[in-house]
Parts: C-alpha cells; structure tokens; sequence
C-alpha cells in the first residue's frame, strides 16, 4: 500500500502544545478540547499581528522539535514500512521547515520515511522556478494516488475527496467534529489503533498484523 500520513495533529500532538502557547505569548485560556476551528485566528481570537507571531513562534526549531508524538502513531509507521508498505508524510508546514521535520522524526526512529510538503492552505509564495525544493501545490499533489490516508484538517480532507478514491482517515480532533464522510471512502477514526486495525481491512495489508503499541 502507498500511504499518506498528515504530520501535526495526526503523527504529533501540534495543537495541544499552540494552546500552551497562545497561553504564554497572550494569555489565552483556550484549552485543546476547545480547540473547534481549524483557523488559529478564530480558535484563539487572535488579530492579524498576534497570529503571524504565533505562527512564526511555532515554526522555529525549538517548537516543532519538542512535539510529543501521537499515541500509537510512530508504532504503527514503523509495522507498516517494515511489512513493506510505502508511507509518506504529506505536510502542509512551510518548505522551510523540512530539516527540522526531518530531524524530529529520526528522534522518533522513522527518518527514513519520506516527507512531501504541500500548500494546502495556502501560505507559500508562488514559485517561479519550475524544481521540486519547495512545498507542491495542491493541483501538482492531486495527481498522486493513495490506498490510505489519515488526516485531521478539514481543507485536506475536502482536498483528499477530490483526488482519486482511496481509504481516508478523518482523524477525530474538536476541529473537525463537524465534518461528514465526504464520500463512502471515508472513516473517522480516534486512535491510532483504531487506524492499525482498519488498515489490515485493505486488500494490500500483510497478513501479520501492524499493531500500535
């Protein structure tokens, strides 16, 4: 199976640690359960000035490096990739921080696998050369096919059911409570285990088991 794994939210716990954050920087008393916009401007009330600082806060090394993983999230990559699957982590972090993504997850023991920026809000500048050192945009990413896809942010989601038709994931977080199945492909799921078990379901699982720890 060829698999996309969305990084913050789904393999490491990003906003939980934006709550604590905005806490800091402005006092804000928004706890993750109460997280019920995708929009950081909205979730925390932010103005234009306090989000852009956030945002910047939460790009830095010192950040991103200190993330906790996801429960069951860096067992499962790793049953996977050994059963022979190809898993790739399909972020919508800027370009910029690849070398900090990449050196998180060799903490975690799966640097190996393959991280594949995409614009997917929006946020890069348009590129004006034609290479690949930089985030695809969404139209370059649709061209690619999945058998599995586990994401949490609603716009990926709806960016997922357009592409050809493959298992996808919701992966239940309070933002995204509010988004249906967007076609019969879709499952919401609220751990990783439960995500371990459902890959077996596919016609291209091993027949050993990928179990999260």
């Amino acid at each position: 199976m060829r698999i996309y794994v969305d990084f913050d939210d789904v393999l490491c716990e990003t906003a939980r640690e934006l709550s604590r954050l905005a806490g800091r920087l402005y006092g804000c008393r928004v706890p993750y359960a109460e997280i019920r916009a995708f929009n950081l401007r909205e979730a925390f009330d932010l103005d234009e000035a306090r989000y852009l600082q956030l945002m910047r806060t939460a790009h830095e090394p010192e950040f991103l490096l200190e993330l906790d993983p996801t429960p069951g999230a860096v067992g499962t990559l790793a049953a996977w990739a050994a059963a022979g699957h190809t898993v790739e982590i399909v972020t919508g972090r800027p370009w910029a921080t690849q070398e900090v993504s990449r050196q998180w997850l060799e903490r975690q023991g799966v640097g190996h696998l393959a991280i594949i920026h995409v614009d997917k809000y929006n946020r890069e500048l348009a590129p004006e050369a034609r290479d690949w050192s930089r985030a695809l945009t969404p139209a370059e990413f649709a061209t690619r096919q999945y058998d599995l896809a586990v994401e949490d942010a609603p716009v990926a989601l709806r960016m997922l059911a357009a592409m050809a038709p493959c298992r996808v994931v919701i992966f239940d977080r309070p933002w995204n409570r509010g988004v249906p199945a967007l076609n019969p492909h879709f499952t919401r799921c609220a751990d990783w285990a439960s995500i371990a078990r459902l890959s077996l379901e596919h016609p291209g699982a091993p027949a050993a088991e990928a179990r999260a720890p």
